[in-house]
């Protein structure tokens, strides 16, 4: 595994992983923006859809073993992991407006 290619939630994350082979990693694929038929593949293989030229950033949901896999590519940048955003209730308080 290239460490260097992962951010460091998806590194934290890959220390809770039971089972490396358990699909339960939700990432974003960063690569470079044209693919050969090779990376394509192996991009397929693990059941990325939407492979076009000049796309470089892909979600996937992934075991440690794929990341492992994709973190070894020339053509990977970087892999960094999905976190579920929440929505921070806020009120604003605007004064009165105005002259």
């Amino acid at each position: 595994m290239n460490y260097q290619k992962l951010d460091a939630a998806l590194a934290t994350g890959l220390n809770d992983v039971q089972d490396p082979e358990e699909t339960n990693l939700e990432v974003f694929i960063h690569t470079e923006p044209i693919l050969d038929s090779a990376a394509t593949a192996v991009l397929e293989s693990l059941g990325i859809s939407g492979i076009t030229s000049g796309k470089d950033i892909f979600t996937a949901t992934l075991s440690q073993n794929a990341i492992s896999q994709l973190s070894e590519q020339p053509w990977v940048k970087y892999l960094k992991r999905s976190q579920q955003l929440r929505l921070v209730n806020r009120r604003i308080n605007i004064g009165k407006l105005g002259a």
